[in-house]
């Protein structure tokens, strides 16, 4: 865990509690923790999960890896250290929006079992849902556009996930997508049947 270098400070609650923003939301937060190999369709499972939640009139929002990788985590590289500290960075902004009762999904391919297990401990419980986006490495390799792979395999990228860096996979995970032969709209209803049978679309 990294050691906070702050002193002398105070969390400060508010007079709106996490209740009073789901009630108003009719709905749970929570945060859709997507992990997977590089081109395992997890981004592409959230941006349509987002959309299908807002046709419901849910609030969501996506926290996409490359994307915050502009910004957030724009001075963090690939190494086993800074993957840990991309990792805990974006669990604690998934933890902030779950209790502003919004259904985050974060799409990372956070290959480390401990670095999830930790975002899973920051949160209460039933607020983290850890899916696995499965799908086989040649599988991923095929739907390669940007040609990710070859380089990793030529050694132009270093520490590439599946290739010269461990995946590990999560061994209990709420729910496994298998997205080796699903469809996009197969994988979305798996995730909103989960939510729907769970309650989190309901405050």
């Amino acid at each position: 865990m990294t050691e906070s270098r702050s002193t002398h400070i105070t969390w400060h609650a508010g007079e709106v509690s996490r209740a009073d923003r789901e009630k108003i939301l009719g709905q749970r937060g929570a945060t859709i923790w997507l992990t997977g190999l590089s081109g395992s369709g997890k981004s592409t499972i959230a941006v349509a999960t987002e959309k299908r939640l807002l046709e419901k009139g849910r609030a969501s929002y996506v926290l996409d890896g490359d994307n915050i990788r502009h910004g957030l985590n724009r001075n963090l590289g690939f190494s086993p250290e800074d993957r840990t500290e991309n990792i805990r960075r974006i669990g604690e902004v998934a933890k902030l929006f779950t209790d502003a009762g919004i259904l985050v999904l974060t799409s990372f391919i956070s290959p480390y079992r401990a670095d999830r297990d930790a975002v899973r401990a920051l949160m209460e419980n039933g607020d983290f849902v850890e899916v696995h986006v499965a799908a086989s490495l040649e599988t991923c390799e095929r739907r390669d556009v940007k040609g990710l792979y070859a380089k990793a395999r030529a050694g132009e990228i270093p520490e590439f996930t599946g290739i010269s860096a461990p995946y590990e996979k999560p061994l209990e995970p709420e729910l496994e997508i298998d997205t080796n032969e699903r469809s996009v709209d197969e994988c979305v209803d798996q995730v909103m049947q989960y939510l729907e049978e769970r309650g989190y679309l309901s405050a």
